[in-house]
């Protein structure tokens, strides 16, 4: 079972994390301190740490710096947490060896997808949210094999276009903003913007959808994004 750490000095935030965690299959520890934290993934070495920047006795950034440097320690990805919206922020914390970065508040619905997208690219650990073959109605996705069939017809895809459709596959009924699905299908060192995400969005739907002028699987939630409804066959 895959395991996760988070490291969190908030109560409420610890314990919601945590919670929200395991109800989606993962092993879940918790640490209220950046020391504490050090320990565990020292002696328990997690598949993925969720970790706040603002931290007692040890901050985020430190104990990120420390696991990178350490050569006893496995390479672990680390999601920061924090409360600063800074753009300074962000890129100390991703410089210091973090993998993403999250800022506070954030919807639970981000935060699991940001959790699956971190161990989709984790040699270490396979999360248990990222089934090998993706359904919806007659439409199939094979992670594996990187082929995806509507019916018993395969559909030509590139590689843009299936890892977009594999991430709003995995995060169906969930509405991701295109900035969201730019970080995490393009990256966060893409020169691009949002309309990338409604180009391959609308390329998709010519391939997936029975009228692509009224989709059914791939819906537009005005101002905001996308949502993958797994209802339709």
């Amino acid at each position: 079972m895959t395991t996760i750490l988070v490291v969190e000095d908030d109560d409420t935030v610890r314990e919601t994390l945590v919670f929200n965690l395991q109800e989606e299959g993962y092993s879940v520890l918790s640490a209220a301190d950046g020391e504490q934290g050090l320990d565990l993934i020292r002696s328990r070495t997690p598949d993925l740490v969720i970790l706040d920047i603002m931290l007692p006795r040890l901050d985020g950034l430190a104990v990120t710096r420390i696991v990178r440097k350490d050569g006893n320690i496995a390479p672990i990805p680390i999601i920061m947490l924090t409360a600063r919206g800074m753009q300074g922020d962000k890129m100390v914390g991703l410089d210091s060896g973090a993998d993403d970065y999250i800022t506070k508040p954030f919807g639970l619905g981000e935060f699991l997808a940001r959790v699956r997208a971190v161990l989709r690219r984790s040699p270490r650990a396979t999360s248990p949210a990222a089934s090998p073959v993706l359904e919806a109605g007659d439409l199939r996705l094979d992670m594996g094999g990187r082929r995806v069939t509507l019916g018993t017809r395969e559909i030509a895809l590139s590689q843009k276009e299936f890892d977009l459709l594999a991430e709003l596959m995995h995060n169906a009924g969930a509405v991701l903003s295109r900035d969201l699905i730019l970080a995490r299908v393009w990256g966060y060192d893409h020169l691009g913007d949002s309309r990338t995400v409604d180009v391959h969005i609308r390329w998709l739907r010519q391939k997936i959808e029975a009228d692509p002028a009224t989709p059914q699987r791939i819906i537009t939630v005005r101002g905001v994004g996308y949502r993958f409804e797994t209802g339709t066959s």
